[in-house]
């Protein structure tokens, strides 16, 4: 296995170009669009005078936007994200965590506390603070001073990102990727939310489709509406996420791997691609040879089975939109994306312009917080060294080092 610092041959990265994934060429552009986003909106935010607001795009596609001035209840702001209860609680608990929105219980005389005292005073610590425990679907969501600021930064973005990418990649390109994506979308048979999210454990389907027009929509959600109609195929066939399949899974073979090379190798953040219980059937454990703490990881027999099958289940599902929209359309789609690796810049893509983060962010190196921290301690240095080390994978080879599938790190503010 190559080091995962080690960039590849891009004659070697043009002879791979036919056996990539297309759901592994719509995730890392969708990644690339969102670093870059996320870079611009962290600072913006930081010249309003909020350091550190890491918040990614995806906060705001799948909840942030649906939130109105008066506020809005959590059943309500439910039924509008098409997330799963569970979901959005979960998501309210960290945001409320971080200060972008305020939560108000349902009127009980114990319970009307300003939030800092009903955090701070013994016995009024409720379920629900940072977290999705005990909260409501009655309770009352508003956004505050903080949460207001990044509502109004990052609509315009969309547009701005986008106007980067015509202008450093070529605007016929993009256009093109565009028509591509709305062609797949406008053909999804139910409604989608806007943002990627975890479509695995849902309870029920998600409605049915109202409209069909994809004109309005920006290229981040092209991309991820495109990756759920996949996912939604992919999920029902496969023992493991494709997620973890397409990442942890996906760089292991039965031959030990150093555990603290797995987020290099995955594109993913040491958090979201450690070993958790859903990979724990899939990977086996040993010790790291000449180290006292250090692990290494192994596919176990199951675990190369759901490698096997990662790969023959998403061909089949590649074949099948084929026949569904075309193999012109699929083709025209695979191409636009794979024109973003191949273009020159020196000795790398253009697509590794728009991943160079600019001074001061965390990505660059910047000092800030841990969301919802006042202090910068010791896990949000790791957190920077982490990201700037990310970050200089991405650059320096995108298509080797941007993730497989998309892993949204709650750390990171939902970001990748």
């Amino acid at each position: 296995m190559e080091s995962p610092n080690q960039a590849r041959n891009p004659v070697a990265v043009e002879q791979e170009d036919s056996h990539r994934l297309l759901s592994s060429l719509l995730s890392q552009v969708l990644v690339a669009f969102t670093v870059e986003f996320d870079n611009e909106f962290e600072r913006r935010m930081a010249e309003s005078g909020y350091v550190g607001a890491r918040l990614s795009l995806v906060a705001w596609s799948n909840l942030i936007r649906f939130i109105p001035e008066n506020g809005i209840s959590v059943r309500d702001l439910t039924l509008r994200s098409l997330a799963e209860p569970r979901q959005v609680k979960l998501m309210l608990g960290c945001l409320e965590r971080w200060g972008f929105l305020a939560l108000h219980a349902e009127a009980k005389a114990d319970q009307d506390l300003p939030l800092r005292a009903e955090r701070l005073v013994p016995g009024n610590l409720r379920d629900g603070w940072g977290s999705g425990r005990g909260i409501g679907a009655g309770w009352q969501v508003r956004l505050t001073a903080k949460g207001q600021k990044a509502k109004e930064t990052w609509p315009p973005l969309f547009d701005e990102i986008e106007r980067r990418w015509q202008a450093r990649l070529g605007t016929g390109k993009i256009n093109l990727l565009r028509q591509s994506l709305q062609a797949i979308v406008a053909r999804a048979e139910v409604e989608l939310p806007q943002g990627l999210m975890d479509v695995r454990e849902r309870s029920k389907g998600f409605p049915a489709k109202r409209a069909s027009d994809t004109q309005h929509f920006s290229l981040p959600t092209l991309l991820s509406q495109a990756l759920l109609m996949f996912a939604l195929q992919f999920e029902p066939k496969s023992n493991a996420p494709l997620a973890l399949c397409a990442n942890t899974i996906r760089v292991l073979s039965e031959k030990p791997t150093r555990a603290r090379d797995i987020a290099l190798l995955t594109g993913g953040s040491p958090e979201a691609t450690g070993i958790g219980w859903q990979l724990k059937p899939y990977v086996g454990v040993g010790p790291e040879p000449g180290t006292t703490r250090g692990k290494t990881l192994r596919l176990t027999r199951r675990g190369v089975e759901v490698q096997q099958a990662y790969w023959h289940i998403a061909r089949e599902i590649e074949k099948n939109w084929e026949l569904r929209a075309g193999e012109e359309t699929i083709g025209c789609l695979r191409e636009s994306l794979l024109a973003l690796f191949r273009m020159p810049d020196g000795k790398r893509p253009l697509l590794s312009q728009g991943l160079i983060p600019p001074p001061g962010v965390v990505r660059a190196g910047g000092t800030a917080p841990a969301l919802g921290r006042r202090e910068v301690g010791p896990a949000a240095r790791q957190r920077t060294r982490d990201l700037v080390a990310q970050t200089e994978a991405f650059v320096r080879d995108p298509a080797g080092a941007l993730p497989h599938y998309p892993m949204w790190d709650f750390n990171r503010g939902f970001g990748p």
